[in-house]
């Protein structure tokens, strides 16, 4: 149970997202409550940790799980509990399942893929250009770029993507969409993941869906149920976040003029601006999971014991943002030295897609500063409309335009 000098509970997510500012809220607990007892609309009552040291132990120490939550009455959004497949799982059968795609997705095979990612964002650029200034960035770039990878990996045909965009949507959202709702989009796609491992079966391809069909039949590395799970995650985490960094990334540019000529005058390299703004850009709504780790036993924190059995929600980008980890935490530096940063998660439960999203932002960066000189937002900062609901924040559309002749 809380300690008795816990206070209440607060009302937990702290406040809608609102662009790419991180709730003034986290700040204020990273230094006053580090330790800070919460409430979601659903569920039992839950701990924030805020600071790096403490996010870095709640996701990386095995006194923290997350199997338990199975048991439990989960902190959540929702009504009733969804089920987070692979997320859910402690080791070993996180580890077990984690093995499987761990193959996919190495440094080495991902380098493999960078000049396809390349071709392809030259493509799109070349439609974008072709078409003249403005272009909606996150229909015409931002989107597409990620998913026709991902497509191409698993062996999902991209020109599904009309129809299983409406399920990954339910996949990622938080409130958008009605539970019944979501179940309902959830349980289409899949359907969806269900035929195209049937096809696999009959005829193999190159591709991810094939080789974990192969596992799952041949070693019994998953059961059926796990490997639908599995390919619905991939698919709809495996694009959504990249595309909302695309989007956000860009916006964060062309919304700090210094920082945008930095790196287009080579004085911070696209690489090391990758890092700096996965640091600081917070694509998660709430700037924390939503799925909560349990200790497995009384573990001491700055302010305080979680004790065994309780639930914890890590703040990664309030961590993000420590100063006593980053100086001057809360201003976008491309030229900041680096240091680790806590956007992929940490732990056993890491991004398994980290590479290949490190890989993606790369290269979608540097082709757009490349292709577009004098990239600017073509409308209002005020007229933008965000994401809401979703697990992921970013602007719905970003009009965008440009100068070829610069």
């Amino acid at each position: 149970m809380a300690e008795s000098h816990a206070p209440p509970a607060r009302s937990y997510p702290l406040g809608p997202p609102d662009r790419l500012e991180l709730d003034a809220g986290y700040a204020w607990l990273r230094e006053h409550e580090p330790l800070a007892r919460i409430a979601m609309p659903y569920g039992e009552p839950a701990w924030l940790v805020t600071r790096y040291e403490d996010v870095r132990t709640v996701l990386g120490d095995s006194r923290f799980g997350r199997a338990a939550a199975a048991t439990r009455d989960p902190p959540r959004m929702y009504p009733e509990p969804v089920p987070g497949g692979i997320t859910d799982l402690d080791p070993p059968e996180h580890t077990r399942m984690r093995r499987l795609i761990g193959m996919a997705f190495t440094a080495r095979r991902v380098e493999l893929l960078r000049p396809r990612a390349e071709g392809i964002a030259d493509e799109l650029l070349d439609r974008m250009v072709c078409e003249g200034p403005p272009a909606d960035l996150v229909e015409a770039y931002a989107v597409p770029l990620p998913a026709v990878i991902i497509c191409e990996l698993l062996g999902v045909p991209y020109e599904d993507r009309p129809t299983f965009q409406t399920w990954a949507d339910a996949y990622m959202t938080t409130t958008a969409i009605p539970l019944e709702e979501k179940t309902a989009r959830l349980g289409e796609l899949g359907a969806y993941f269900a035929g195209l491992v049937a096809r696999r079966r009959e005829d193999p391809a190159d591709d991810l869906i094939s080789a974990l069909t192969q596992a799952r039949d041949e070693r019994d590395g998953l059961s059926e149920e796990e490997l639908i799970g599995f390919l619905m995650t991939l698919l709809a985490a495996g694009y959504e976040t990249t595309a909302g960094q695309i989007a956000n990334f860009a916006y964060a540019l062309v919304s700090d003029p210094a920082q945008l000529l930095l790196v287009r005058g080579g004085k911070a390299d696209v690489a090391g601006a990758v890092e700096e703004l996965l640091r600081h850009v917070p694509v998660m709504a709430t700037g924390s999971t939503f799925i909560p780790r349990y200790a497995t036993e009384d573990v001491e924190l700055s302010g305080g014991t979680v004790r065994a059995g309780e639930p914890v929600f890590a703040a990664f980008y309030a961590a993000n943002r420590d100063p006593r980890v980053y100086a001057d935490p809360e201003r976008l530096d491309l030229t900041r030295p680096p240091r680790p940063h806590l956007a992929f998660g940490h732990g056993a439960h890491f991004c398994a897609g980290a590479a290949l999203a490190r890989m993606e932002l790369q290269v979608a960066l540097h082709a757009l500063l490349r292709r577009l000189p004098g990239l600017r937002a073509a409308v209002a900062d005020e007229e933008l409309v965000w994401k809401s609901g979703m697990v992921v924040r970013g602007p719905v559309a970003l009009p965008v335009t440009w100068e070829l002749s610069m």
